[in-house]
């Protein structure tokens, strides 16, 4: 069966099917987002006093400049594939992989020194919220690595077949990866720096 636009534009609204599913998916994304961000800014406002110096701001901002380095080799990946070079897509798919991993793995390191120390959500209401919001940001992630992963594996073989509507996945891939990089970049200095 051949389904409709998934590589040419709809009519209607100038974008393939795909595109358009992505930005509906990232519009309900904001809205989840922002219902976390206003629950943060209420009961910090609200609050008579707030806790400073719990997160180590270093490995928050390491993880900022490895998922800015992620961002670009998203794109990089992307604009490999519009060039038609599969050798260096896959070069730079992976490294975004790897670069989400190490940010998986630094955000382990830290959860387990709050652990350790005894300091878990149940803490406190700033705890609470620190651990939600990374908690579904690095939910968010692995739900990449998981796409980029079928991607590089099984889902290559679209690449074969139709190489056009290959390069529209990966381009509504990257758009998710823009967004979950985009939101912890609001994420760092609202939890590491204020």
């Amino acid at each position: 069966m051949n389904i409709p636009y998934t590589v040419e534009t709809r009519p209607d609204t100038g974008l393939a099917n795909g595109k358009l599913g992505i930005w509906l998916f990232l519009a309900s994304e904001v809205m989840l987002f922002g219902a976390l961000f206003s629950t943060y800014i209420i009961l910090r406002v609200g609050a008579p006093e707030w806790p400073h110096g719990e997160l180590n701001v270093w490995l928050g901002m390491a993880n900022t400049f490895i998922l800015i380095a992620s961002s670009v080799t998203m794109v990089m990946a992307w604009a490999s594939l519009k060039m038609r070079d599969w050798g260096k897509h896959r070069l730079f798919l992976i490294a975004t992989f790897v670069l989400s991993a190490v940010f998986l793995i630094n955000k382990y390191f830290e959860y387990s020194d709050h652990f350790r120390r005894g300091e878990g959500p149940w803490h406190s209401t700033f705890l609470g919220l620190y651990f939600t919001l990374t908690g579904l940001h690095g939910l968010h992630i692995l739900g990449g690595m998981i796409v980029m992963a079928y991607f590089l594996g099984p889902g290559a073989k679209l690449w074969k077949r139709n190489p056009d509507q290959f390069v529209n996945r990966i381009e509504s891939t990257g758009l998710y990866w823009y967004f979950v990089d985009f939101f912890w970049i609001f994420l760092f200095p609202v939890l590491y720096l204020l």
